[in-house]
């Protein structure tokens, strides 16, 4: 972004005022806030969504008597300005337009019940913010303070107080609460059997016939006219459909004003239907337009009950509604539109955000329109164009998209690895057409691309590319550029060489020759499997991106065999040589090649005596250059800088022009240089690719590690976020075995990182096995199929033999699916896992890891993973009753489901239904163990849907990216005035290309919340954290490890603004979360249960006491992962002393001080102001202990006599939450020693202590010893490591 473009912005900033928009009926006229960016469209969206206007949706907008074009700017409107007045005016409808008019109304009025939608699953995009912490808009009054009224609110009771650290999860946490039953409006309103009126009354207006009944019971039929509605004289029995004469008669133009007008009820009923969407927040019910939300792996009993299930004639004409009698406006090119969006002009940065707005809004479309249809091929419900075909090798064509399988149907990846080759093909080529995107290359075209794994299939849907299927002269090639039939034929084509080079020197690739099979030498840019081909429509288009990045030579080395005989043996059997490095780990390698080679230049400068600087100044320089290569567009965003530093920067710059590095993704794939020459060269890039490997095994996974073990990045909470955190570090899935080999220390913290990554591979060693099943089984037996695998891997405990339930009758309808599974025994299918983790991983699970499992992670996991529904219920994985077993093994096993009476374990023992965690309520949950269907613990019912899992290549919007860099980088530069207004730019951006509810925007609001807080901005913080909160559980899923993050801010948030009690809703409900994703103990839940302790200090002194035991918890696993004599357990026996103190425990407070003050000297040495600190406090903490052992004393030999006790003030509960409690004591030192004229006691800490214990004598002492001045352990420098990311 230019300078220009950055004024440009500032000054539409500006320009947002307000306006008037006349109307034909009441209120006549609204009042409504615009900027001159805005399009007219954009008004007209707020126009009908506003609560007075929302009738309208058929009008145009007219200034001064003239007609403005719905697609402009407001700002190209002449003469609009602030105070403008515009009319709207009431249009004629067309077909499509009534039909759109009965949807809307049908769903504002909430007449369209319960949608039944294959591709959402059931109670897709639920949220359960407005149960756990309900907020309302900074416009209403604050909440009172937490010292004078919160804690009266609810008298003593807060959301922690019936919360067992070691209670087994609940997964009732994770269920919406029972809501209110809106109130019915009308009773049904849809299309009439009359409809669609007949030629002749087309002719005369009739659009549609409707047919209404009230809540009066009265039926109406209507007539929809291009004028508006009318009630005409129809019934069920007879047809005239004009309208009714007076005084029956009722018209309006809109159908919300015609039933308002014939119903008595409906004006009261809407606005308590308004009242009751009110309590709600509006993030809760809004749509998802631009992301698909997200399916819950668990879902409520009653939402699958039959009862559920609410009549609605109209839902079934849905489909005519939205689509028209012909069903042609669905039936898009999407091919065209995705290119010609990309094709958009982006010189300007209003350009740019309207061409990314579409760029998200097409993909989004997209990838529902190919994800319905991949479903219905997978189901059989499509026939395939070639039907003669095996089955692999058949494709597909559904409302213009290009199905295929992921599998090798036509034998393409046989010397690869086959099937398996080839599903992994698929998936990298979307991840390599999603690189693509982002790279922005003008003039280079990408296909539609997405994954869908459903059923056991996994499917390829794209765009049709023009002139893919076109056939061509025998001497002609298929592609034009890039290998043809594999390697034997290239073809070459200059036309691709400078979009391509574009592509190579962005990815690190080399620019490399490649020989066909009659050895002619061929130089292409790019690997030999990527392709280029020239669309009839113009377009140049790149195709097969599964080999951006050069093999693992490594793994293949090591673990996979191009000899049949070779293969089979236990060592070298990978199934595939598929084995691609990440893009991240060649973008970490060259970032460290870099790195040497600026090195290298600064001392060949140094040496010359061409730079003088110093060594900080050259790091600097370093540090700059290494991270240059992505400001080169956010400075520009930044404030102008001083030329003279420009000047300066530019000497101490080293030059770059000589640095390269660019690998060769065909070395290793069968290539045979032909010359010396070539040889040569061929062998130095095999040696680079080495090098890329090495650096990954001796250098990435190592760290990775290392920094897990030392507590440097949060610890993952369950597969996914472990997925994410590898995939970041370029780290491929294949080495968790790797990760779990090296995870054998005696820590506790790699030990828990070993426990994470067994369930993980043993979670997706479950899903090939199951996917295996399931591909050729019909979907009406994937339910008893699945339940009997879960039964076989989960529900041994409960029943060892567990036996498959299946139609026999149905079963003879489908000859030749295939029944296998019926046939798994729990002893099969643990060899099956441990082969299959064996065979990918590289790692063999220990002889009893069946009894090491976490039950209801790994059921999360691999309902993740297959895209299962389960029905909510207490499921029983052993024999025991209910209720034993309680106690969890920390980090290993700590989550064996129960049956529980209200979700916690000291619950209502009488079994009375009691809940005190701030009213919710939940629904009734009944245990299957119970039913008569055996003893088993899945059945068939409990599979309540399946849903597909996808993987698109939709681009990130690069200028909201832009805008947020550099907002953080004006604010590490102090720039603090431009930096809020970048940042502020940033969610603007963010939120009108993505539309609100997407996940990029949660994570812009979580990271902008954190910002703002650092900035005291407390209000804008929390308004947005709580927007993080409610669009992470609807877009991400509402046990996601990024939703329980934010909720874990929002309560940081919430309790730095005194709202305490709200804060500690949250921190309960992600501690639950927490429970249900990993287990108990989790490392960086120590940094939580620090601030929960915290929190229950500032809600007053009833609550020190069970602060106290927070604290202690929060010791016990900071012992179990850091080990008990670690700085970390020192700071927390720190802040425990302090806790002992508020509780009047100043013996036990001497104690933990004492060995804190051990730990410290022995750790840091006795200079370190953690070790001063600490032995400040044990002398003043022993002080107090001796004086009141003295008094005890005293009142024994009835010597009463008064003994003033100074008590440390631990001033920090006023404080902002932290997970350290105190701040520094050195003024409550000074002034105890000042104000109560009494010195320190001359003894040592030993004798003192003695005393205290009953073993010593109060006369004798010994000379003191100096004691110098001491600094605070909370302000040590890895005090806040302890689990940094909770």
């Amino acid at each position: 972004m230019s300078k220009a473009g950055v004024a440009k912005e500032e000054n539409t900033a500006e320009n947002v005022f307000q306006i008037a928009v006349k109307l034909p009926h009441h209120p006549y006229e609204i009042q409504i806030v615009v900027g001159t960016q805005e399009q007219v469209q954009d008004l007209r969206q707020s126009i009908m969504e506003s609560p007075s206007t929302f009738q309208y949706s058929c009008f145009h907008l007219e200034h001064k008597n003239e007609r403005i074009n719905d697609f402009v700017e407001l700002s190209e409107v002449p003469g609009f300005a602030a105070g403008s007045q515009l009319k709207l005016v009431e249009d004629p409808y067309t077909e499509k337009e009534a039909r759109m008019h009965l949807i809307r109304i049908r769903e504002i009025i909430g007449a369209a019940g319960n949608r039944v939608d294959t591709l959402h699953g059931i109670s897709a995009g639920v949220s359960l913010h407005d149960t756990i912490s309900p907020w309302k808009d900074t416009a209403t009054p604050p909440a009172p303070a937490d010292k004078t009224s919160s804690a009266s609110l609810s008298g003593n009771q807060h959301a922690l107080a019936d919360y067992t650290f070691d209670g087994p999860p609940s997964i009732r946490t994770i269920l919406p609460s029972n809501q209110d039953q809106p109130p019915k409006t009308i009773k049904s309103i849809g299309l009439s059997m009359w409809n669609p009126p007949p030629p002749y009354l087309r002719q005369q207006g009739h659009l549609l016939y409707l047919q209404l009944t009230t809540n009066e019971g009265e039926q109406y039929q209507i007539t929809s006219h291009i004028s508006g509605f009318f009630v005409n004289k129809s019934s069920n029995s007879k047809f005239d459909p004009f309208p009714r004469l007076p005084p029956k008669s009722s018209a309006a133009h809109s159908l919300f004003s015609l039933i308002k007008n014939i119903s008595p009820s409906f004006s009261s009923s809407f606005d308590a239907l308004l009242d009751l969407n009110n309590k709600r927040d509006p993030l809760a019910n809004y749509q998802l337009t631009n992301a698909i939300p997200s399916s819950p792996w668990l879902v409520a009993p009653t939402v699958t009950s039959l009862s559920a299930h609410q009549p609605d004639l109209t839902r079934s004409q849905e489909t005519y509604l939205m689509c028209g009698v012909e069903n042609t406006e669905t039936l898009r090119d999407w091919n065209e539109e995705i290119q010609s969006t990309k094709e958009l002009p982006r010189e300007t940065v209003q350009d740019r955000v309207f061409r990314e707005r579409l760029i998200s809004k097409i993909f989004a479309e997209f990838n529902e329109a190919a994800a319905r249809g991949a479903m219905m091929v997978a189901r059989g419900e499509i026939a395939p164009l070639n039907p003669t075909e095996s089955k692999d090798a058949q494709i597909f064509v559904y409302n213009n998209v290009f199905y295929s399988f992921g599998a090798d149907g036509v034998g393409t990846f046989t010397s690869e690895g086959g099937d398996e080759a080839a599903r992994i093909a698929v998936g990298k080529d979307v991840c390599g057409v999603k690189t693509v995107n982002q790279l922005d290359i003008p003039g280079l075209a990408t296909p539609g691309t997405i994954i869908i794994d459903y059923l056991g299939k996994r499917l390829v849907a794209q765009s049709i590319v023009p002139g893919i299927f076109k056939q061509r002269e025998p001497e002609e090639h298929q592609v034009d550029y890039g290998g043809v039939e594999g390697r034997d034929v290239v073809a070459d084509n200059e036309a691709f060489v400078s979009t391509f080079s574009q592509v190579s020197k962005a990815l690190k690739v080399k620019k490399h020759p490649v020989w066909d099979k009659e050895g002619k030498k061929h130089i292409l840019e790019g690997s030999v499997e990527t392709k280029g081909l020239l669309g009839t429509d113009g377009r140049k288009y790149i195709l097969d991106l599964y080999r951006l990045t050069p093999l693992d030579i490594a793994w293949l080395e090591e673990h996979c065999s191009d000899n049949a005989e070779e293969s089979r043996s236990t060592k070298r059997n990978y199934p595939h040589r598929m084995t691609v490095l990440r893009p991240e780990l060649v973008e970490s390698y060259w970032r460290v090649q870099m790195g040497e080679y600026v090195k290298a230049e600064v001392e060949k400068r140094k040496a010359n005596g061409d730079l003088n600087e110093t060594p900080e100044a050259s790091k600097d320089s370093q540090k700059k250059i290494i991270n240059g290569h992505k400001s080169d567009e956010t400075e520009s965003l930044s404030e102008p800088k001083d030329q003279s530093e420009d000047h300066n920067a530019e000497q101490e710059r080293v030059d770059m022009s000589a640095f390269s590095l660019a690998l060769n993704p065909d070395v290793f794939c069968g290539q045979v240089p032909q010359t010396d020459e070539e040889k040569e060269e061929w062998a130095n890039d095999e040696r680079e690719v080495r090098n890329v490997c090495n650096h990954l095994h001796k250098k990435v996974i190592p760290e990775m590690i290392h920094d897990l073990k030392e507590g440097e990045v949060g610890f993952p909470m369950d597969g996914q976020s472990l997925s994410r955190l590898m995939h970041r570090r370029g780290i491929n899935m294949r080495y968790l075995g790797k990760l779990a080999d090296l995870s054998v220390e005696q820590d506790a913290r790699l030990r828990a990182l070993k426990a994470l990554a067994m369930q993980e591979m043993v979670a997706r060693a479950f899903k090939h096995v199951a996917n295996g099943y399931l591909k050729n089984l019909p979907m009406a037996f994937a339910a008893e199929s699945l339940a009997h695998l879960l039964n076989c891997l989960l529900g041994t405990g409960l029943n060892g033999g567990p036996k498959p339930h299946i139609d026999e009758d149905l079963q003879d309808f489908y000859k030749d699916a295939d029944y296998s599974f019926t046939k798994v025994t729990p002893q099969s299918l643990k060899s099956d896992i441990e082969t299959q983790i064996q065979l990918r991983y590289r790692y063999g699970l220990e002889e009893n890891w069946t009894d090491e499992i976490k039950h209801l992670q790994l059921l999360r996991g691999i309902a993740l993973k297959l895209g299962l529904q389960l029905t909510a219920r207490d499921y029983q994985f052993g024999a025991e009753t209910p209720g034993k077993n309680d106690q969890p093994k920390h980090l290993t096993n700590g989550s064996t489901p129960h049956s529980e009476t209200n979700g916690h374990a000291h619950g209502n023992t009488s079994g009375k239904k009691k809940r005190k965690n701030g009213g919710r309520s939940s629904p009734t949950i009944t245990n299957g163990s119970e039913s008569a269907s055996q003893q088993l613990t899945f059945t068939a019912e409990d599979i309540a849907n399946l849903v597909p899992i996808m993987k698109d290549a939709c681009p990130k919007s690069v200028l909201a990216e832009e805008a947020l860099e550099a907002g953080k980088i004006s604010m590490m530069q102090n720039q603090k005035e431009i930096g809020q207004e970048l940042l502020l730019e940033s969610l603007n951006l963010h939120e009108q290309i993505y539309g609100i509810l997407h996940p990029e925007v949660a994570r812009v609001y979580h990271q902008l919340a954190m910002l703002y807080y650092q900035l005291d901005e407390k209000s804008a913080a929390i308004e947005l954290a709580h927007k993080a909160v409610i669009i992470s559980e609807r877009t991400l899923g509402i046990d996601s490890n990024e939703t329980i993050l934010s909720y874990l801010n929002l309560a940081l948030f919430e309790h730095g603004n005194r709202n305490t009690h709200v804060a500690i809703s949250c921190v309960r409900h992600a501690l639950e979360l927490w429970k249900i994703i990993y287990g108990s103990s989790h490392p960086d839940s120590i940094t939580t249960l620090n601030n929960a302790a915290v929190m229950l200090q500032q809600l007053g002194g009833q609550h020190y006491h069970e602060s106290r035991q927070w604290f202690e918890m929060s010791l016990t696993i900071s012992e179990e992962v850091s080990g008990k004599l670690s700085v970390n357990t020192a700071t927390l026996l720190f802040q425990l002393a302090q806790a002992l103190v508020l509780d009047q425990d100043n013996t036990g407070a001497v104690h933990r001080m004492r060995d804190a003050y051990g730990i410290f000297r022995a750790k840091l040495g006795p200079d370190d102001p953690n070790t001063k600190e600490s032995e400040k406090w044990l002398e003043q903490l022993t002080q107090n202990a001796v004086s009141m052992a003295k008094h005890a004393k005293d009142v024994q030999a009835r010597r009463v006599r008064r003994v003033m006790l100074n008590h440390p003030r631990v001033t920090t509960l006023g404080a902002r939450p932290q997970p350290q409690v105190g701040e520094s004591p050195t003024s409550m030192v000074n002034d105890r020693d000042t104000r109560g004229g009494r010195g320190l006691d001359s003894r040592s800490i030993d004798e003192l202590m003695r005393f205290i214990e009953g073993g010593g004598d109060i006369s004798k002492g010994t000379p003191p010893k100096k004691r110098p001045t001491r600094g605070n352990p909370r302000h040590r420098g890895g005090g806040t490591a302890i689990g940094s990311t909770a």
